[in-house]
Order: C-alpha cells, then structure tokens, then sequence
C-alpha cells in the first residue's frame, strides 16, 4: 500500500528568508489561502517571536487559514521560553495548532555557536519540548545541521526529547551538505530506532539546495522512511534555497512505482501557487526550472517537436493539465523543424500546401525567426500571404493579415507629473495615432494601444528581463493577458524594453484576433485548388 508523506509548507517561514521577499500580512495571508487550496498538511506560516508584524501575520493566519482540522498551523520557535510562548500565542486559534522549535546538533553549532557541552543542548532541548508538550499537544523538534553531526549524539537527542513528549522530529540538512546516498542511509538508521522507541512519531527532513540536492536528498529520505517533507514553493529559500515543494511532488507522483508513496498535494494548483509566490514576493522563477518554470513544457527544438507531435511520451512525462497548465508549449523558433511549422500552419488551415509550397514558405519562416526570435500564429499568415501574393495568387487566399495590428512608431514620456505616450498604429491599409496619461511610462504605453485596439484585455503579469550583456543589452519582454476569461501570454525582445513592451502587448492582440475574431479560419482549408 502506498504510503501518505505528509507535505509541510515553509514558504512563509524559511522562503520569506530571502533578502528582500518580506510580505505584508495581507500578502502573507493571500499565500497561505493559497496553500490551503493546494492541500498542503502544514503551514509554517513565520518566526514570531522575531517582529510584533510577523507575531500578528501568524495569528491571522492561525484565525482565518487555520479554521478547519484539514490543515495545521505552526511556526518557529528557538529552543527558549520566550519563543515558544510567542509561538503558541500566535498558533493557538487554529483547530490543529503546532509548536516548531529548532537547536543545533553538530559539533560545529553545540560549540562554536551556542559555546556549550553536548549534554548541556541535549538538556536544554528536553526542557523546551516539555514546556511546549504543556501549551500544546503537538511539538516538533529540529535537529539544526543533522547531517553533518555525530550519528550517536544525533540519535541521543532524538531519543531524549521523543521521550520528553515530541511527536514529530525533523531532520535538516541545514547546510545543504549532504548526498542523497548518504542522507539516505542516516534517515534509514534514524527511522529504524525512532519506529522501535515510537511508531507514532513522525519523521520529517528538511533539505537545502547548496550544492543543487536538495530535492534529490528529500527523495531519498522518503525512499528510507521519512513520513514528512518541508518544502517550499519555487524551491525559495535562506541561500541557495529549499527543496522544491513542485518537484518533490511530482517525482513521487511520476515515480509513484518507485517510491510508493503519495501526498495530498492538488496538482492542477501548483502553478497558480508558484505564480502567486513568484509575484509577491517579487522572485522570479528560473525559466528552465522543473515543474513551474516557463520552459518546463515549452518545446522549441525541431527534434523533440517532430517527436512530441508523433507521440507526446516521446519527450513528455508530465502533462502540464496535471499542474494547472493548458497544455504544451511549442514555441516556433529558428530551431523548429519542418514537422512543427507544418502542424501550425494545419491548425490555420493552411493545410493543403504542396511540398514546393510548402518549402518556400518555411525559408520565409526560418529568416523571420532568425530576425524575430518567436514567432506567432499571426506572423504564420502574413508569411503565407506574402508567398501568395509574390507568386499572384491572392484569388486563393482571404486576407487576414488586415485583421492584425502592426507597431509603427512610438514616443513615450516618463516623468513624476504626467507620464505620456504616443503610438502609431497600422491595421491592413489604416494608419491609427493615439496618445494617453496614466500612472506610469507602460500604463500610458498600453492605454494608447487600447485605444487604438478597441478589444477589452485585462493584462495579468507583466516581467521585464535582460538577455543580454552591454549597452547593446537586450530586454525581453514577457506578458500575459485575459480575454474573454482566456489567457494568452506574449513576448518580445529589443533593445529599447519600451518598444519591446509595445511588441509584446501586439502579438498578445494579436493572437487574441487569431483565435476569437477570426471564426472562418477552421471552417475550411485554405488553397483547395492548389
């Protein structure tokens, strides 16, 4: 039978470590009602005995996350009085509150930083977790660096506060120091003795991401016998971060043979979840990050599309419906094949092409894409008119490509009073101008565009990056609007991130015009005759 791993959410905690991702509260509690929808078993939602702010975010979250027995709420707590009333004070108004409290293990923090004997933290750990067992039920102890201490002490303490009354015990590689082998190995010996002394204690592991294991490290504990997992969401974390809730995740549920074990976790709302964490907290996920990274199920090479579109487990062992995506992404660039540019151009109904046609309309394809870097299902049909009309046949083709909106020119102000922009704007044979105030240089950008565009969008998430190095440093540009409850996203990348934010929000309308107010395109094949 496949075993329940227990997934303890530290995002609000250990993630919120990161050097400038501080949340509010009310941010704080956006996130943990996300969690809460992603099924996760516990929350630790901060420390609060470090600020009045974070001692009142906790409690909120205690009051209005916490209020169904499905979840449970903890935070962190030294192993001293004072911290361990600041955490229960602040978890005690969930239905299933925890107290979390952390102390070194290893020669390196029992004596270069606490500058004690070993029986001395062993004590001073007992007596916390009996004072906490007091105010709560519920007491997990952390034994800080427990994969670069001494087995036997290791296990001494353990042994000591289990009997002191603590019902889970977590396991950090606090330092991210460890291999999987070797963490493997130390959480079977600790699950061996810690079954015998109480089958009922929970055995948790917390890994960090120094030497790019921690995910690797958190499966294999659970292939040894971890029942609990700390995770957080985008893998965010103190340093190089934690192990990625995502990851661990779904290598279980991929690999649910091998590991035979199973969590909670609501799939289709992890990345709603990364989304969310990635825009408050202002961290950007890595693009080719697993699971929740913006190529993680985009396709651009010609080799693995050819091979998705003959057989998606060709290359696809997740699919992206099951963490909350649409489907798979595959982006036409210079390095498509013909198999890829052919299917997309089927799904505009060009799909009646000779083999010469089409041949010289993917050199046309391959010279934009090369110019373009990404190209659209919009592009796709200028190209197909341009070869129609340079070999006179425009008797066999509707004119789209009118349809669409096309950036000529732009001017745009920034300034503390009146920010301003100006675009020019070509639609088919129409040449359109428009100008606007906002709030900002891209609000004043986008509202001249809309005005222009007269098609209701409400833009989600707009990102700004650097590509490239030097004053010639590229800026691309990555969006993503709402139509008509779909979502579309868009990018471009230029040199001037201005004209880039314009491209951008172009090929967005763009694609919105191709899949809603073009409803002939499917009906029938285009170029019968040919």
């Amino acid at each position: 039978m496949s075993r329940k791993i227990w997934v303890f959410d530290t995002t609000l905690r250990d993630g919120e470590q990161v050097p400038g991702a501080k949340l509010n509260l009310y941010e704080k509690l956006e996130v943990a009602h996300q969690l809460k929808k992603l099924q996760v078993d516990i929350i630790e939602a901060g420390f609060p005995a470090s600020s009045a702010g974070d001692f009142n975010a906790v409690k909120e979250i205690a009051m209005k996350v916490g209020n169904t027995d499905n979840i449970m709420i903890t935070a962190l707590a030294r192993a001293v009085k004072a911290d361990i009333d600041a955490v229960y004070n602040s978890v005690k108004y969930a239905e299933k509150p925890l107290i979390h409290m952390v102390l070194g293990t290893s020669d390196i923090h029992v004596e270069k930083k606490f500058g004690k004997s070993k029986n001395q933290i062993l004590d001073i750990g007992v007596e916390a977790v009996k004072y906490a067992k007091t105010l709560l039920p519920e007491v997990q102890y952390s034994t800080e660096d427990a994969s670069r201490s001494d087995f036997e002490y290791l296990w001494s303490t353990i042994e000591a506060v289990v009997k002191a009354g603590a019902t889970m015990i977590n396991v950090p590689d606090t330092v991210g120091f460890a291999v999987p082998e070797e963490f493997g190995e130390l959480i079977f010996k600790l699950n061996d003795r810690l079954k015998n002394l109480n089958d009922k204690v929970l055995l948790s592991v917390h890994c960090h991401n120094d030497l790019g294991m921690a995910t690797a490290n958190t499966l294999a504990a659970i292939k040894n016998g971890a029942d609990k997992v700390e995770c957080t969401i985008n893998g965010i974390g103190e340093r190089a971060g934690n192990a990625a809730l995502e990851e661990v995740v779904m290598a279980l549920n991929t690999r649910s043979p091998f590991f035979n074990a199973n969590t909670n976790i609501k799939t289709k709302e992890i990345m709603n979840t990364s989304k969310l964490v990635s825009s408050l907290m202002g961290l950007d996920v890595q693009v080719n990050k697993a699971i929740t990274g913006d190529n993680a199920f985009a396709h651009s090479s010609g080799i693995h599309q050819d091979g998705l579109l003959k057989s998606r487990d060709a290359y696809e062992i997740i699919s992206p419906t099951e963490v909350g995506l649409d489907d798979m992404e595959l982006v036409l660039t210079a390095r498509s094949g013909r198999h890829a540019v052919k299917n997309a151009l089927g799904k505009l109904a060009f799909n009646q092409l000779t083999d010469e046609q089409f041949e010289e309309i993917f050199a046309d394809f391959l010279v934009l894409a090369d110019a373009k870097k990404e190209v659209y299902n919009h592009d796709l049909y200028i190209i197909v008119e341009k070869y129609f009309k340079r070999h006179d046949m425009n008797e066999e083709i509707q004119h789209h490509s009118d349809n669409f909106y096309e950036l000529l020119d732009l001017q745009v102000i920034s300034n503390t009073i009146f920010p301003s922009a100006s675009v020019k704007i070509k639609k088919g044979d129409q040449i359109f101008k428009s100008s606007a105030e906002a709030s900002g240089p891209i609000d004043a950008l986008y509202s001249s565009i809309k005005e222009i565009i007269d098609i209701d969008i409400n833009l989600l998430e707009y990102k700004i990056s650097s590509v490239s190095r030097g004053k010639e440093a590229l800026g691309k540009v990555k969006l993503q609007v709402e139509y008509k409850g779909e979502k579309y996203v868009a990018k471009a990348t230029d040199t001037d991130v201005i004209k880039a934010s314009a491209l951008a929000y172009i090929n967005a309308v763009n694609s919105i015009i191709v899949d809603n107010l073009l409803p002939e395109i499917n009906k029938e094949p285009v170029a019968q005759s040919l």
